[in-house]
């Protein structure tokens, strides 16, 4: 009989403004205000969807600024009132939509790409009018800070059920896994050149009344957001697009080495045919983003399980740390690269050839898998709890979703499925160390403010760059700006 070590790891603290820490962002954000204050007092806003989607976002910006009340007292942690933007507001700023500065398009446009049948064709019309209206936007004399498209219920409905699986992933979840047109990979690419970030809004987000298709829903946790808890993840997203300045870090350790994430993923090129490798490095512990795009990746049998040779994968991380030491002054003395396929012998001696150059001294190389074959069960009605670790004798079972006490519920749906973190053996942390750090890392995500998040931050910015940098063309500008890509 083999006996594996298990424990519950603490829910991960956050920092805040004047070094305040709690592990809630939102009690965090309302006690102590953002890790990085504002420059100024408002945060410009611009906007562009139909002539209805217009009007209700600065409606539901101008109710979110008096406050909205959580939906249920039953939960108050899990849905606590959002307070409003009144004196010593959780963003220590307001959002202005600014004057002049919202664009609709034409019900007639939007009309002839809802009856467009060509799926490819609809989206690229799509993208072609809103980013017409966001260039006139961008020249204008109102320029905002950032510019939210809010999209009508019949270009959700036209341009997002394009997205269909055509089978040809490499990497499960990941955003080469459709040939299809992705209509928000295709626009934020073609949004680079602007000189404001952009945030894509549902109508639902802003209209009570909205409903979406089931089929075209990304999630099904849409149905229970409330009012307030729109507001925090639509309100912190816009702050830290609007500002560049990030709400929350994690809460450093004493005595912790500085540190470079590096988060690696591959995406197939806008017609599949070549694999490239994409990479969200996250500068530091204080979670500031650059990105960078890779070469080609090879595959295993079949196009499968792909992977960078020796010479890519040591020009990647050179790369990154040339990028960490421009911001610094120095390299870092530790680098953790997370990636969503096994390591193969050659990428992982190009990896540790890179640092060693570098002279950083300590580094972790892991391979993060999101399907296991084991799972753990717990007593009673109520899933393990997010944070329950699993020892399998060198590689560690993680749930970073699962019942949270200080919810009093489990805030999912199905049953949550665990990560499987595979050190390779150059890892200088113990997996019971590595575990912890993952666990912190999925709580830097300012597209959302709940605690359940299940991939860490690297992973989840390399998918995201990919799904965008897909559809740069050649010669075309890439932003390092991570606020691109969200």
């Amino acid at each position: 009989m083999i006996n594996f070590e298990s424990k519950i790891l603490v829910e991960p603290e956050l920092e805040f403004g004047d070094k305040h820490h709690h592990p809630d962002p939102r009690l965090g954000l309302i006690e102590a205000g953002p890790l990085q204050a504002p420059l100024g007092d408002v945060i410009k806003i611009g906007v562009v969807g139909s002539a209805k989607t217009v009007e209700d976002t600065g409606k539901f910006l101008a109710a979110a600024a008096a406050g909205f009340a959580g939906k249920s007292a039953k939960h108050p942690n899990l849905h606590p009132d959002f307070p409003g933007l009144g004196n010593a507001n959780p963003f220590s700023c307001r959002f202005e939509i600014c004057e002049d500065a919202s664009f609709a398009l034409s019900q007639s446009r939007i009309e002839r790409i809802r009856k467009e049948p060509d799926h490819k064709k609809a989206v690229e019309m799509a993208v072609d009018d809103i980013i017409t209206q966001l260039e006139t936007l961008d020249e204008s004399s109102h320029s905002p800070d950032v510019a939210i498209v809010a999209l009508p219920l019949s270009l959700i409905e036209r341009v997002w059920s394009a997205r269909v699986d055509a089978k040809s992933s490499t990497e499960r979840e990941d955003s080469s896994g459709s040939d299809a047109p992705n209509f928000r990979g295709m626009l934020k690419a073609r949004a680079m050149g602007l000189s404001f970030p952009v945030q894509i809004v549902w109508e639902d987000v802003i209209d009570d009344k909205a409903k979406i298709s089931q089929k075209v829903k990304e999630s099904k946790a849409r149905d229970i957001q409330d009012q307030a808890g729109r507001s925090w993840n639509l309100l912190t997203t816009l702050y830290y697009k609007g500002t560049g300045r990030i709400p929350w870090r994690r809460r450093p350790r004493e005595g912790e080495f500085t540190a470079c994430y590096v988060g690696i993923s591959f995406y197939r090129e806008a017609g599949g045919q070549q694999l490239f490798t994409s990479a969200a490095q996250m500068f530091d512990e204080r979670g500031r983003g650059f990105i960078l795009k890779g070469k080609r990746a090879q595959t295993e049998s079949r196009g499968r399980h792909p992977y960078m040779t020796f010479n890519d994968a040591y020009d990647l991380i050179s790369k990154s740390l040339s990028q960490y030491k421009n911001h610094h002054k120095n390299f870092p003395a530790r680098v953790i690269v997370l990636k969503t396929s096994r390591f193969r012998e050659e990428e992982a001696e190009g990896v540790l050839k890179a640092l060693e150059e570098a002279g950083t001294e300590l580094s972790d190389l892991v391979w993060v898998q999101e399907s296991a074959s084991i799972k753990i069960l717990r007593d009673g009605n109520y899933p393990v709890l997010r944070g329950t670790f699993v020892d399998l004798g060198g590689r560690g079972l993680l749930y970073t979703n699962g019942s949270i006490p200080y919810y009093g519920t489990y805030p999912g749906l199905y049953d949550p499925r665990p990560l499987l973190l595979c050190p390779h053996e150059s890892c200088d942390s113990t997996i019971s160390q590595l575990a912890e750090e993952v666990f912190s890392l999925t709580k830097i995500n300012w597209n959302s403010t709940q605690m359940n998040q299940r991939l860490p931050i690297p992973i989840r910015a390399a998918r995201k760059v990919g799904e965008v940098l897909k559809y740069i063309g050649e010669g075309q500008f890439v932003s390092s700006d991570y606020r691109r890509y969200i």
